[in-house]
């Protein structure tokens, strides 16, 4: 089995700090995280906000605590740090190898995307961010570890794109992305998302875009090597 992990993201138009922060962390019971935030706003102040959350999420998952705990804790963390005063989104797409599950964890109002072998689900139930309300709680998923995989989700950039020049992004044609590419696709997946987003506002966009991708793939190696490809035009 292989865990491949794609990401593509871009700042908003003509501000040079990007809101949104993506991590990818190693599970102590084996098995990786994805981990995405969106920070209240946009520019310096928001990339602060999400690389707080991000940090102090991959600390925690790193650490061994359970995704739902996780994601309390990184709230009870930013409510206290701003006292409850801004907000973020925040989800976790992990691939347990200890329990042989997929983890989904939630505050964020952009679905998380899961394409199985004989099944599309989209979760999108309306969650709170995270650092504002008191009490705030994750919306917690669970699925088989099954070879074939692929999750996707985004932060609302892509779900907001077009908007500003009449245009509405068309989610089937999200979805058709995705069931038209397999587990070894992550980057492409995430790519042509992101493309598709940025068509949509000109390649203009009028706010950050992220886009994480986890595939569960069969394939198998004589070594225990693990790779990361980054790519970051400047």
């Amino acid at each position: 089995m292989e865990i491949k992990v794609g990401m593509a993201k871009t700042t908003k138009y003509a501000v040079s700090h990007s809101g949104d922060s993506a991590e990818v962390a190693e599970r102590a019971q084996g098995g990786i995280s994805a981990i995405l935030a969106d920070g209240q706003g946009s520019g310096k102040s928001a990339k602060n906000t999400s690389t707080l959350v991000v940090n102090k999420a991959v600390t925690l998952i790193t650490d061994g605590a359970r995704d739902g705990a996780v994601a309390r804790a990184v709230h009870d963390f930013l409510y206290a740090v701003k006292s409850g005063q801004v907000s973020s989104t925040l989800t976790i797409l992990s691939a347990d190898l200890d329990t042989e599950t997929i983890v989904i964890s939630r505050n964020s109002n952009c679905p998380v995307i899961v394409k199985a072998n004989e099944y599309l689900t989209v979760y999108d139930e309306w969650v709170n961010p995270i650092g504002v309300h008191k009490h705030t709680k994750p919306l917690i998923y669970q699925i088989p570890l099954e070879i074939g995989t692929i999750l996707v989700s985004y932060t609302d950039g892509i779900h907001s794109a077009g908007k500003k020049r009449g245009k509405q992004i068309d989610f089937k044609h999200i979805i058709k992305i995705i069931e038209e590419n397999n587990v070894d696709d992550v980057d492409f997946i995430a790519n042509a998302i992101l493309e598709y987003a940025l068509e949509l506002d000109d390649n203009r966009p009028g706010d950050d875009m992220t886009v994480v991708v986890m595939g569960i793939s069969g394939k198998e190696y004589n070594n225990k090597i693990r790779r990361v490809h980054v790519s970051f035009p400047y």
